[in-house]
């Protein structure tokens, strides 16, 4: 049995890790990787699959920095291509990225079986690319991995049908475990900053909704920016962020805090991990923050994960005024002690349903 795989951002690579690594040790599967280059320079792509251990992609595409229409067209004709040529049983794809969407489409169009990891998330905001993204991909989808009871019920409730929804688990658990201890060992990134464990805050940010509308990125910065006169604030800047800042006339504001080039999962791990809080709005590290009990603001208006707000560890501050912002990321709280996400095997219920052919073998595998 083949199953292609297909990545191209960060957050797929980190769950790629953990699937991947067990896909690849299921007797009879066979596993073809292709990265559609969503994220190509070495800080958001390569350190990631060398810190990892991810396979070397059979397919690097090398489609990146277009626009969300442009970067999705030239994916979906890139991966028919290879689909045609490996003729796979299986696409198995992450997330809600463009590169997701791609390998989704491309797929069905060709009949053959899709296989989606993370389904069933919702924030309810179609404005995002990321939402349209995740329930087109739903909806083409053979096989959904639901990595929450939350999840599973957004998918049902759209009518997509019981035998196909499985909730295995978040494979980024299964990740955070496996590498938690690792980046211990092997990291030197706060000694590096000479910041100190629970003496600084974590700041990302990247979603169009913030970095492509100069009000919401102004306040945020701002924000930060105050904040550090008080607590150190440490800011490994994506690269769209930096572009959209530095077009809104807006790099003295980075320059008051302690901004860093984007890191590996390793340092980003202890970084999360020693946070006196972090401030994002990504989904992921949404997810790590609370792996790694450190509370975190959501620089949101909603969030897909809903069971961190409703147990209180993650808190949506929505970047209206920097006054109400500051007082967020200041305002250090903990939350109620739950385990949504399963038991960290998430990756070999996945392998299991791939292999035995959507026959589960329990409901649930938590």
């Amino acid at each position: 049995m083949t199953v292609v795989s297909v990545v191209g951002a960060r957050p797929q690579f980190i769950k790629a890790a953990a699937v991947s690594r067990v896909l690849r040790a299921t007797p009879g599967l066979r596993e073809v990787l292709v990265h559609t280059g969503q994220h190509h320079d070495d800080n958001m792509s390569r350190v990631f699959f060398e810190e990892l251990e991810i396979p070397e992609p059979d397919y690097h595409l090398g489609i990146g920095g277009g626009t969300h229409g442009q970067n999705t067209g030239r994916m979906l004709e890139a991966i028919e291509g290879v689909l045609l040529k490996e003729k796979p049983d299986w696409v198995l794809v992450y997330g809600d990225t463009d590169s997701t969407l791609a390998g989704a489409l491309a797929a069905a169009k060709l009949h053959i079986p899709v296989a989606h990891v993370e389904a069933g998330l919702r924030s309810f905001n179609r404005r995002m690319p990321e939402e349209i993204n995740r329930v087109l991909t739903d909806h083409v989808s053979d096989l959904l991995f639901a990595p929450t009871e939350t999840a599973v019920q957004n998918l049902l409730r759209e009518g997509i049908p019981a035998d196909k929804v499985h909730l295995v688990g978040d494979v980024m658990y299964d990740a955070a475990l496996y590498y938690g201890e690792k980046a211990e060992r092997e990291s030197q990134i706060l000694q590096r900053l000479n910041v100190a464990p629970k003496g600084y805050i974590l700041a990302t940010v990247h979603r169009a909704e913030n970095t492509d509308d100069p009000v919401r990125l102004r306040v945020i910065l701002e924000a930060l920016a105050q904040v550090h006169r008080e607590v150190p604030v440490v800011f490994p800047v994506h690269p769209r962020t930096r572009k959209r800042a530095e077009a809104y006339g807006l790099e003295e504001l980075l320059d008051r805090m302690l901004t860093i080039e984007p890191v590996g999962y390793l340092d980003m791990v202890m970084l999360e991990k020693n946070a006196r809080l972090i401030a994002t709005d990504s989904g992921g590290v949404q997810k790590e923050a609370f792996f790694y009990r450190v509370p975190c603001a959501t620089l949101r208006d909603e969030t897909e994960w809903v069971e961190l707000v409703e147990s209180g560890w993650n808190r949506l501050c929505p970047p209206k005024d920097v006054e109400s912002l500051v007082g967020c990321f200041l305002n250090v709280w903990d939350g109620a002690l739950i385990f949504p996400y399963g038991n960290g095997r998430a990756a070999a219920g996945v392998a299991t349903l791939l292999a035995g052919g959507g026959i589960l073998w329990s409901k649930n595998v938590f």
